[in-house]
């Protein structure tokens, strides 16, 4: 997917761009979240949102935002029409003004192009630009760390418009340190909050996760019902560079912790495998939510679940990764449980098994096109009414 961020690069002490990453699909939410924070002049791109903010809200966007990826800070834009070129303007960045030769730094590279074809390969001639330009001036090169360097700093190419950034996040704001273990297929945190924001709960009806996994979806859903920060237990890139604002931050995280407040609805985390109860009720526990969930080992397709306005969220099997037999079986009996044993509910399925969705026995009311991970894959939202449509709709 082919993108291009179009970035001004302003000298001003207090407002800055900032351009925050996102995953395909979740764009408009990303939007959403970022006009809460109180962010100006937001632009939605492809896969990545632009605003203006200070560093407050640079740091708070980390802290904050549920569904984005990185979080990043332009600092150069230039035209290169090759390789010497792209080497001579990233030598020309100040970059002693970032961070010293003493400490450790990382490149990551995304090109769309036909001149600059190789993403590993501007990422070498970047971080040997950098390299020596520290060299020159203090006869010494910093090293690299790519697994966890004091500054990352993110370049992007669209055809031979050059984009620099530091990367205020370091490791991607999906790892919020909770799901140390996981089951097969996990579904990264970004997407399952993202998907959670896409339905538009209420944060106060029944939340039912019937083949809960890892627990990513339950977890994402009791951190948002209690508005906690998705970023709470984890560390950040801006943390290590030279301006860091130590009592901003603190003031920032303190401000997050005293708006958690209890969570308003019942959340229900289940699966018939035993072993992914025990991993959601360690992840949970880790991610502080676990008195928010009620955990039970449940064959969805003896399940039932009476309720008003609830919402089910479900990624069930592909057929891809699990190799599940009879798999169009398997999405039609789906279909007829919910229809038949969640009445009241709607139930919202990501699926990247088209054929199966299909044969679900419901018509969906919304699709929406998203990927897990490299997975195509539709959200479909199928309104589960009690009675029929026709008394749902007199009443």
């Amino acid at each position: 997917m082919q993108y291009f961020w179009v970035i001004k690069i302003h000298t001003t002490l207090e407002k800055f761009e900032i351009i925050v990453t996102t995953l395909f699909g979740l764009e408009e939410v990303l939007a959403s979240e970022l006009k809460d924070l109180g962010a100006e002049d937001i632009e939605v791109l492809s896969r990545a949102v632009s605003i203006k903010g200070d560093t407050a809200m640079l740091y708070k966007c980390n802290l904050h935002l549920r569904t984005a990826v990185k979080v990043l800070k332009p600092i150069s834009t230039f035209y290169a029409n090759n390789e010497k070129q792209l080497y001579d303007k990233i030598m020309k960045i100040e970059w002693e003004q970032y961070f010293s030769y003493k400490q450790t730094f990382a490149i990551d590279a995304s090109v769309y192009s036909e001149v600059f074809t190789h993403s590993k390969y501007v990422a070498l001639k970047t971080k040997d630009a950098i390299a020596d330009q520290f060299r020159d001036r203090h006869g010494i090169r910093p090293s690299v760390n790519t697994e966890n360097p004091d500054v990352r700093i993110n370049i992007h190419i669209h055809d031979r418009d050059v984009v620099v950034s530091l990367d205020s996040s370091g490791i991607q704001l999906g790892i919020r340190n909770y799901k140390q273990q996981q089951t097969e297929a996990p579904m990264s945190e970004v997407l399952a909050a993202g998907i959670i924001l896409l339905t538009g709960w209420d944060k106060k009806s029944d939340f039912i996760d019937p083949m809960c996994g890892s627990g990513t979806f339950p977890i994402e859903a009791a951190m948002l019902a209690s508005n906690m920060a998705p970023g709470r237990n984890r560390t950040f890139g801006f943390e290590s560079w030279k301006d860091f604002d130590s009592a901003l931050w603190n003031s920032i995280k303190t401000d997050a912790e005293a708006r958690i407040k209890p969570c308003e609805a019942k959340i229900f985390a289940q699966d018939v495998d035993n072993r992914a109860i025990d991993i959601t009720v360690a992840n949970a526990k880790r991610a502080e939510v676990k008195g928010m969930i009620t955990f039970d080992r449940t064959d969805f397709f003896n399940s039932s679940h009476n309720c008003e306005n609830g919402l089910v969220i479900m990624n069930p099997p592909y057929g891809e990764r699990l190799q599940l037999e009879e798999i169009t079986r398997f999405y039609q009996d789906m279909g007829s449980r919910l229809k038949h044993f969640y009445q009241g509910c709607d139930a919202w399925i990501i699926s990247a098994n088209y054929d199966a969705l299909k044969n679900f026995g419901l018509r969906p009311s919304r699709k929406i096109k998203l990927f897990n991970g490299s997975l195509e894959c539709r959200l479909q939202k199928f309104e589960l009414y009690r009675g029929s449509k026709k008394t749902k709709a007199q009443d």
